[in-house]
C-alpha cells in the first residue's frame, strides 16, 4: 500500500513513524507548502512541493493530510478527495457535517474514498460513545478530556501581551468523575468537570496580575473554569513541559431493570499527535481497501467495520482475536 503525507509538522512526522510500524504500507513521500528542501524527514522519504501533487496521483493509494482543522482541512480534503483516497482527523465538532457533504461530494465524484474526522475524540472516543447509548439505552454519556496539554489553549496564553510562552493543561475533575462511576448519573457543568492549569513564562518586568487576570477572563477558553496560573522559569518549562501528552476516558452510565452497568473507555497518552498518527494510519488501510471494493464516498468511524483496520486476513482475526 502507497501511502504519502500532506503536511509536516508533529501529526506528520508522528504518521511517518506510523507507517514504518505498519507491514502492509510504504511511505512514498511528504508533501508540503514549505520550500522542499528545508524539510528533513526522519525517514529519507522524499519531499515535494504540495502544487505538485497531482503529478503523482497514480503512484499513491492513499493520502494522510495531515493539517489543521481551522483552515487546512477544510479546503484541502475536498480539494484532494477527487484524485486520492484521503483519511483525516478534521476536529472542528459543529462543522463535521459540512465537511462530511463537501469530502463525500469530491470523492464521490472521482470515485474515490475519504475518511474524515478520525482521531481519538473525534474517532475513538466518538467509537465508544455511540457503543454505549446502543447498549445502554437508558442512561448518561460523559466524556473526560486529560490530563493533557491543550495546544489551542496554550496558544491563546502565549498571544497575551508580557507571555513569551505558556502550556495549559485540561483536568479532569477527580471527583465528578468518581460520581460518574458510583452511577449517580449527575448534571454537571463544564466547571464542574474539568479545571485548568496553566505554568506561564512571562517576559522580564511583564505585569504579571494582568497576565494572570486576562487568562482567568478569557471567554470560549478559561472564563467558565476554575483556572490556576503558574508563573515558572523557561527552563522549567522546557524541563517539566516540554511534551504533548494527553488522553481521557468515556463512561456510560446505565440500567436494565433497575440493575446498573457501567461501561468505560481511556486512553493515557505520552504523545497525542504519535497516538492520533497510529489511528490514522489504520484507517487508511480501511480507505485503500474500501476502494478496493468500490465502496466510494466520504465515511466516518461509524461507517468502517474494524475488520478493515487490521493487516491480518479476516480469517486470522476470527481465530486469533475473536
Amino acid at each position: 500500500m502507497k501511502v504519502a503525507i500532506v503536511g509536516y509538522g508533529n501529526l506528520g512526522k508522528g504518521t511517518e513513524k506510523a507507517v514504518a510500524n505498519a507491514p502492509d504500507m510504504e511511505l512514498v513521500g511528504v508533501f508540503t507548502r514549505r520550500g522542499p528542501d528545508s524539510v528533513k524527514t526522519a525517514t529519507g522519504v522524499p519531499v515535494y512541493p504540495l502544487k505538485d501533487i497531482y503529478e503523482m496521483k497514480d503512484k499513491i493509494d492513499v493520502l494522510v493530510l495531515c493539517g489543521g482543522s481551522a483552515t487546512d482541512l477544510p479546503q484541502q480534503t475536498p480539494d484532494l478527495a477527487k484524485y486520492f483516497n484521503v483519511v483525516d482527523s478534521f476536529d472542528t465538532h459543529a462543522k463535521i457535517p459540512e465537511h462530511f457533504e463537501n469530502a463525500d461530494r469530491a470523492s464521490k465524484e472521482g470515485n474515490k474514498v475519504s475518511v474524515i474526522s478520525v482521531g481519538w475524540d473525534p474517532g475513538l472516543f466518538s467509537l465508544n460513545r455511540i457503543l454505549g447509548e446502543a447498549v445502554l439505552p437508558s442512561g448518561s454519556t460523559y466524556t473526560f478530556w486529560g490530563k493533557g496539554v491543550s495546544q489551542g489553549h496554550s496558544d491563546a496564553i502565549r498571544r497575551i501581551d508580557g507571555v513569551k510562552d505558556a502550556r495549559q493543561y485540561t483536568v479532569p475533575v477527580e471527583d465528578a468523575v468518581q460520581r460518574v462511576r458510583n452511577g449517580e448519573n449527575p448534571t454537571l457543568s463544564v466547571r464542574e468537570k474539568h479545571t485548568r492549569e496553566c505554568f506561564v513564562v512571562a517576559e522580564e518586568n511583564a505585569d504579571l496580575e494582568y497576565i494572570e487576570k486576562t487568562i482567568k477572563e478569557m471567554p470560549n477558553y478559561f472564563k467558565d473554569y476554575n483556572t490556576t496560573v503558574h508563573f515558572i522559569t523557561e527552563e522549567e518549562l522546557k524541563k517539566d513541559h516540554s511534551g504533548i501528552p494527553h488522553g481521557g476516558t468515556v463512561i456510560r452510565s446505565g440500567e436494565t431493570g433497575g440493575n446498573k452497568h457501567l461501561i468505560e473507555f481511556s486512553l493515557n497518552l505520552d504523545s497525542n499527535p504519535e497516538f492520533t498518527s497510529s489511528v490514522l494510519v489504520a484507517y487508511a488501510r480501511a480507505a485503500y481497501r474500501m476502494c478496493q471494493k468500490r465502496d466510494f464516498g466520504c465515511k466516518t468511524i461509524f461507517d468502517i467495520p474494524p475488520i478493515l483496520l487490521h493487516p491480518q486476513s479476516p480469517e486470522e482475526l476470527r481465530k486469533n482475536l475473536l
